[in-house]
C-alpha cells in the first residue's frame, strides 16, 4: 500500500507543484528466450510463458513543490532509477500521469546526452541545447563550465577518450549551468574523486538556497540527512514512506535488516561451520524496548558458536549511526580478551561505558574472524537501538558544553 506522509513542517503550501505524479505505474517485459531463434519457434504458440512482466514502479503518488530537495532511497530494483526517468520524461509510465513544469536538467546516466566521436567542447554545446539553451547563452557560460568541469585541455578531446570521472565532470558542469528550475540526480556522482564530489555537493546547496527543486537518487545515506528536506522510500515500486529523512532512513535500515538474516546466512558459507545466531542491544538495567539514554552503560550480546571448533577467532562490533556512517568500533582482540576454543553456543557481552551518541536510531552489526583477518561470518545490521533526544546540542556525538560572553 502507498502510504503518503504531510508536507514536513515548515514546507508552505503556497508553493506550487514543480512535479505531480498521480497513480504512475511502469511494467517491462522480461524475456525468457536465449535467442532469435527461440523467440521465432515460440511466437503464436507459448509467448506468454516465455515472458514475464516486471513491474518496476506501482501505484506511485507524489507531489513535489518548488523548492523542495527529494532524496530517493531504496535497495538496489526498488524503482528509484526508473522513476527519475519517468520524472524527467526519458521513459513514459505505462499507466498513470506525470505534470513538470519549468526547465529541467537531468544526470541519470554516465554519458548521456553526450556523442563519443565529438570532442568535449562539441558536446557542450550539444548537451546545452538538448537540455533548451541557445548556442549564444552556451557561448556566455562555456568558461564557467569549463571551469567547473577542470578537465583542461582534454575539452577538445574526443570523449571516447574521457574517463568516466571526465564524462561525470563536463555533464555536471553543463546541467548546473543551464538555469535549471529542476535538477535531477542520480548515482552518477559516485564516480567523481571526493574533491570533485564536494564542488558538486556546494552546487546543490547554492541552488538549494536559491530556491530550486532537486530530486536526487543516492546510496549515501549521510547526503540524505545532510541534504534531502523529504526523502520517498520505496520497495518493490511501491512508495513505503515519505516524510523526514532522519526517520525513513531508519524505516530504510529496518527493512535491510530484515534481509540482513539471510544475507547473514549466505556469508557464513565462506566459513560453513561460523555462526553469529543472535545479538540484542539494550542499556544497561532497561527494559530491553525503552530507549538509551546519555550516560547510560550500553551492552551489545552476541551469541556465536564453530561447530567443527576453532582456537583462533576474533569478534567484532560496530556501531552505525543513523545516517549510515560508522561511529565506533571495537573487538575482543582490542579489548584485550583472550580467546579460548570455539564450539558451543557462547555469548560474548561488549559493554559500551557511558555512551553519549547524539539523538537517533543506531544500528550494530557483527563480524567474526580469525586474528590473521580470515573472514569467518558476518551478520549485517544484526540489532539497533534508540537514543533519546540531547536538548544542549545536535549531532553525532552528545557533549555537554559551556558558553560564557
Amino acid at each position: 500500500m502507498t502510504v503518503i506522509a504531510s508536507s514536513p513542517a515548515g514546507t508552505s503550501t503556497a508553493r506550487p507543484d514543480v512535479v505531480v505524479i498521480d497513480d504512475v505505474s511502469k511494467r517491462f517485459v522480461i524475456r525468457k528466450d536465449k535467442s532469435i531463434k527461440e523467440r521465432i519457434v515460440t511466437l503464436g504458440r507459448a509467448g506468454r510463458a516465455n515472458r514475464e512482466d516486471f513491474w518496476a514502479l506501482d501505484g506511485v503518488d507524489l507531489h513535489i513543490p518548488a523548492g523542495e530537495t527529494i532524496a530517493l532511497i531504496g535497495h538496489n530494483g526498488s524503482g528509484k532509477s526508473t522513476l527519475l526517468k519517468v520524472i524527467g520524461g526519458i521513459i513514459d509510465p505505462s499507466s498513470g500521469s506525470i505534470r513538470r513544469r519549468g526547465r529541467i536538467a537531468a544526470l541519470l546516466e554516465l554519458g548521456a546526452g553526450f556523442h563519443p566521436d565529438l570532442t568535449g567542447r562539441e558536446n557542450v554545446f550539444l548537451n546545452a541545447s538538448i537540455l533548451g539553451m541557445s548556442h549564444e547563452e552556451t557561448e556566455a557560460r562555456f568558461a564557467d563550465i569549463l571551469d567547473f568541469a577542470d578537465i583542461g585541455d582534454f575539452i577538445d578531446t574526443q570523449v571516447k577518450f574521457y574517463s568516466s570521472g571526465m564524462y561525470v565532470r563536463l555533464a555536471f558542469a553543463v546541467a548546473v549551468h543551464t538555469d535549471p528550475d529542476l535538477l535531477l540526480v542520480d548515482e552518477v556522482l559516485a564516480v567523481g574523486d571526493e574533491a570533485f564530489q564536494r564542488k558538486c555537493m556546494d552546487k546543490i546547496e547554492s541552488f538549494q538556497k536559491e530556491g530550486r527543486t532537486i530530486i536526487l537518487v543516492t546510496h549515501s545515506l549521510q547526503q540524505v540527512v545532510e541534504l534531502a528536506d523529504r526523502a520517498v522510500l520505496l520497495d518493490h515500486g511501491k512508495v513505503v514512506m515519505s516524510g523526514d529523512p532522519r526517520e525513513a532512513v531508519a524505516v530504510f535500515r529496518d527493512l535491510l535488516g530484515g534481509r540482513a538474516v539471510d544475507d547473514a546466512q549466505a556469508d557464513s558459507k565462506i566459513a560453513a561451520d561460523a555462526r553469529i545466531h543472535t545479538v540484542a542491544a539494550r542499556a544497561v538495567g532497561r527494559a530491553a524496548d525503552e530507549p538509551v539514554q546519555q550516560g547510560d552503560d550500553l551492552e551489545i550480546a552476541v551469541e556465536i558458536e564453530h561447530k567443527s571448533g576453532i582456537d583462533d577467532w576474533v569478534c567484532a562490533a560496530h556501531v552505525i549511526s543513523p545516517a549510515g556512517g560508522a561511529v565506533f568500533a571495537t573487538s575482543t582482540e582490542m579489548l584485550g580478551l583472550e580467546p579460548t576454543p570455539l564450539r558451543e553456543r557462547r555469548t560474548v557481552r561488549f559493554v559500551l561505558k557511558n555512551v553519549n551518541f547524539g539523538e537517533g536510531r543506531y544500528f550494530v552489526t557483527i563480524g567474526l574472524s580469525t586474528s590473521t583477518g580470515r573472514h569467518l561470518a558476518e551478520y549485517t545490521i544484526a540489532a539497533s537501538f534508540d537514543m533519546t533526544e540531547f536538548a544542549r546540542a545536535v549531532g553525532l556525538v552528545a557533549l555537554d558544553a559551556e558558553v560564557s560572553a
